[in-house]
């Protein structure tokens, strides 16, 4: 198999081709790549959806839907993500790939995706007034539903507390009041502000070669806007919680069941990070379903419905999730320290360790077999500078020792805890 290969083919512009045979589809992505920040998070974050709507050759949803029918049933997504305290929206296109359809459509299918970002439907010079109010309608009610989904809402609600004044506590669609203040007028500044100060990484997954992958795509985006931009920053990652004790959040809302969340931070792993060991660590502690935390809190002592623990390496955050009784909120709080603590201490057995180690090199390996899971891999490692393949990571996983899991381990400090429950008082 040949291997991975990227590099910038504009201005700022990079490509990261990955060749494969084994699907039979494809996968091309264009992202942009901006600082996190709360002022343009929700204009971001709309952006790909109005731009998805139309484009000037192809100006309405049936337009659209005829052309991606005329390519075999194709579909192009907008995409909004969260990449350590970097935002990055763009367009992702699925497609039969060229050796399982009867004439070649990549070209198309990545013209198609360039015209929807550089060329959208407008009026009057404008992005048209019926798309930008209708997605900001659909991003206010897709924000309003996290709310509903209580796990995901806590999480969320831990970060913006315990990152209170740093870009991460931003969320990757930004605000409600934030998205309830879009206008025609703001989304096409920003749309126009956008193009040309932002990094762009453009993937592909399939069996078509570099060369003709990278001639459709510097031909789909010959009108790029390119300015100078600048190097994006660099993600703040704290060694040290904000406080001398533990923060503890608590809020009431209409639940069935607490959710707890736990924040921790890193430490001095960071410093030099072995991200293989940290996730050991993580996957011998919350992360996976032969962890401490499953065992132990959720099985053993009954204390949680639910109980897990995952990394946020760009951040250098280790969050923990649960649902509890609210009745139990002291012991669950305790019981998942304490596994923590055993952790740090290297109470765990080698069974647990080799445990943890079988679970992540199969996720690792059977991570390539989702196209849109390769896609967000290499795009991860395009943001941590570090670029290897699953198979490589699962290879390092393998060799990982109790050693290095407790060096990864041993600076970890909470930093703040967040408890939503239930109660006379609560609102829906």
């Amino acid at each position: 198999m040949q291997p991975v290969f990227r590099k910038e083919i504009m201005p700022r512009v990079y490509l990261t081709w990955v060749p494969a045979e084994k699907f039979k589809s494809g996968i091309y992505t264009v992202n942009l790549v901006t600082p996190l920040n709360k002022s343009e998070a929700a204009l971001n974050a709309v952006l790909p959806k109005i731009l998805r709507r139309g484009t000037s050759g192809a100006p309405t949803m049936d337009a659209i839907a005829a052309r991606l029918d005329m390519l075999y049933g194709a579909k192009i997504e907008p995409t909004v993500r969260k990449i350590g305290e970097r935002q990055i929206v763009g367009l992702a296109a699925f497609f039969a790939d060229d050796a399982f359809v009867p004439e070649k459509i990549l070209e198309d299918v990545i013209a198609l995706t360039g015209e929807m970002l550089i060329s959208p439907a407008t009026a009057g010079g404008r992005l048209k007034a019926e798309y930008v109010e209708g997605e900001r309608e659909k991003l206010s009610e897709e924000i309003r539903s996290i709310v509903n989904d209580r796990r995901r809402y806590a999480d969320m609600r831990l970060i913006e507390l315990m990152c209170q004044g740093e870009a991460y506590a931003v969320p990757s669609l930004g605000h409600l009041n934030d998205v309830e203040k879009i206008t025609v007028y703001t989304a096409t500044k920003r749309y126009r502000e956008i193009l040309p100060e932002a990094d762009v990484e453009v993937f592909y997954c399939g069996s078509a070669s570099l060369e003709r992958v990278e001639m459709a795509a510097v031909e789909s985006l010959a009108a790029l806007p390119r300015g100078a931009g600048g190097a994006l920053p660099e993600n703040l990652v704290l060694t040290e919680p904000k406080g001398k004790d533990v923060r503890e959040f608590t809020e009431t809302l209409e639940v069935a069941q607490g959710k707890l969340s736990m924040g921790y931070r890193l430490g001095d792993a960071m410093k030099s990070p072995n991200y293989a060991a940290l996730a050991v660590m993580n996957g011998v502690f919350g992360g996976c379903v032969t962890s401490k935390l499953f065992r132990n809190v959720r099985e053993k002592l009954s204390l949680c419905y639910y109980a897990g623990s995952r990394i946020d390496k760009h951040k250098g955050i280790m969050l923990v999730s649960s649902g509890i009784d609210p009745a139990n909120y002291e012991k669950a709080v305790s019981a998942i320290t304490g596994q923590l603590e055993a952790v740090k201490a290297g109470d765990f057995t080698e069974a647990e360790l080799e445990s943890a180690k079988k679970e992540l090199i199969n996720a690792y390996r059977s991570g390539g077999d989702s196209l849109y899971a390769l896609e967000g891999w290499y795009l991860d490692c395009t943001q941590t500078g570090v670029e290897r393949s699953q198979e490589d990571m699962a290879a390092l996983v393998s060799i990982v020792t109790k050693e290095d899991v407790l060096k990864a381990a041993s600076g970890i400090k909470a930093d703040a805890v967040y408890f939503l429950k239930g109660g006379e008082d609560s609102e829906a």
